[in-house]
């Protein structure tokens, strides 16, 4: 009788330290399932847009339908439309696809813990919020309230046409992967309450496409009043390489030539034909363009003119960007090094060759590797530097060095892009021999986190002091081996881009 009384108690403490269920948003009524903590509850595929297919393919989401009863939110929702197939691991891809997913420690409604609206990478062309990387059971359980969601890509997230134009009220289209992210905080700041979150401290986070995706919001009118402060993780508009925008009229007439290459003749051509065969098309702007709506003008403009929203940001990026894109056992030599930066930096091509000294073969396939990290951080630089100018805001830059361990028979490509994911969401996957060094930098990075999306400001209890970042001090946090302020990208390299840069600007 006693251990029966025990059980009854301690399935009662479990139940008490969870959010009560069902949980009521606007749309319904939901449950949630467990986690391997007792402490989070998770509710996945939950429907924040009616799915985007026939006719509603290539418009802004729509609201989602309610539904009657209590909605099971213990399966994540299809994948958006990508270039893979089933996965064994998890959801199919498909044009229903606008599904956010909540992690939550809170006990109860009401209880206004920060909230982080993570945006996935991918290129823009893969990806998903179910990815196992992104898991928010880590954050949450340092409080945290923490959303994933899935947005339209390629064809389905950026095809511009110009009888999409005709028949938007906006008189534009392209950027739907920007309009499924609006539709995804107007969600947060109508439900997020109900799973202990504050709709007035969401912060916005992203990484690569997903960083891109995050620093377009900041700079867009229409993210105005729906986020407190950003997170931009290796991604940035800041008008140089990949930061250089597609216009309204490129994409259109990129837009224009897919179709013509489908052999569809009109809108409907394209709205008939099916998933599948969309999926084959070649050509088209498979990115945000300056679209007049969510983005007014090139993001560059806007933020050199202090016109983006007043938001704290965080933002940095990784020692080894480059090693990603590198494709295996490709080489630069010489001579080729030296013919493209003539092509591309025209007068300044002799600048440039002193930052990037190269003497043989060898030096040149590592200053290419390294040109693509300094770009990346010159870029990260600029955005914390143009958001501190405006007197508002903070800003906080990082610098992510750390080297993890590699599982036995896979070569190491240092500190490169996307490698600090692991360590953010303290996600530290099973297969990969991790030490001691590396639980301790998760368990910071983490906590710097979810400090910076309570309060605006990454420092704690116990971890080194992260100051804001300065144009005067020009410092950035290194996330390492060990954690403490320092360079980040050299101050000659990061001049000769500012250089470029107002080149560039000037010719426009």
């Amino acid at each position: 009788m006693k251990r029966l009384l025990f059980l009854i108690l301690a399935g009662s403490a479990v139940l008490s330290a969870a959010l009560p269920e069902p949980v009521r948003i606007d749309t319904g009524l939901i449950s949630g399932t467990t986690t391997s903590s007792d402490e989070v509850r998770v509710f996945k595929g939950i429907p924040f847009a009616a799915p985007p297919v026939g006719d509603l393919r290539w418009r802004p989401p729509q609201p989602a339908a309610h539904w009657d009863g209590v909605r099971k939110a213990d399966q994540f929702g299809p994948v958006c439309m990508q270039g893979r197939g089933p996965n064994a691991n998890g959801p199919a891809p498909s044009e229903d696809c606008l599904y956010v997913n909540v992690w939550t420690g809170a006990k109860a409604a009401g209880e206004k813990r920060p909230v982080i609206l993570w945006t996935y990478g991918g290129g823009f062309t893969g990806g998903s919020g179910s990815e196992p990387r992104y898991d928010g059971e880590a954050l949450a359980r340092k409080g945290a309230v923490v959303v994933t969601y899935n947005y339209r890509l390629g064809i389905f997230g950026f095809l511009a046409h110009p009888e999409l134009d005709k028949e938007s009220d906006h008189h534009t289209s392209g950027d739907y992967a920007m309009a499924d992210f609006a539709a995804a905080l107007h969600w947060v700041q109508k439900n997020i309450a109900a799973f202990g979150g504050d709709p007035a401290r969401v912060t916005i986070d992203g990484e690569s496409a997903g960083a891109m995706l995050v620093s377009a919001m900041v700079g867009s009118p229409e993210g105005k009043g729906l986020f407190k402060r950003a997170i931009s993780q290796s991604g940035a508009w800041m008008g140089i390489g990949i930061g250089k925008m597609t216009t309204h009229a490129q994409a259109l007439e990129a837009g224009t030539k897919l179709a013509q290459g489908l052999g569809a003749t009109s809108l409907a051509d394209l709205r008939g034909k099916s998933a599948a065969d969309l999926m084959k098309a070649r050509g088209g702007a498979v990115s945000i363009s300056v679209d007049g709506w969510f983005v007014p003008e090139d993001l560059s403009a806007t933020f050199a003119k202090g016109k983006e929203n007043n938001v704290d940001v965080l933002v940095g990026s990784n020692r080894d960007e480059g090693t990603f894109f590198a494709r295996p056992g490709s080489s630069m030599n010489a001579e080729q090094f030296a013919s493209r930066a003539k092509q591309r930096f025209g007068s300044l091509a002799d600048d440039f060759a002193k930052v990037y000294p190269v003497s043989n073969d060898a030096e040149a396939t590592a200053a290419q590797l390294a040109g693509t990290r300094d770009e990346m951080g010159w870029h990260m630089r600029t955005w914390a530097q143009l958001q501190e100018k405006k007197g508002k805001d903070k800003s906080y830059l990082y610098f992510f060095t750390r080297v993890p361990p590699v599982v036995q028979g896979r070569p190491s490509r240092g500190a490169t892009h996307t490698v600090e994911l692991s360590y953010m969401f303290e996600n530290l996957a099973p297969a990969t021999p991790w030490t001691d060094v590396d639980r301790k930098l998760a368990d910071m990075m983490s906590s710097y986190w979810v400090n910076f999306a309570a309060t605006g400001n990454p420092n704690g209890k116990g971890l080194p002091e992260w100051p804001a970042y300065s144009e005067k001090a020009g410092q950035a946090m290194v996330l390492g081996d060990t954690v403490s302020v320092g360079t980040g990208i050299q101050p000659a390299i990061l001049a000769f881009y500012d250089s470029y840069y107002k080149t560039l600007a000037s010719k426009e």
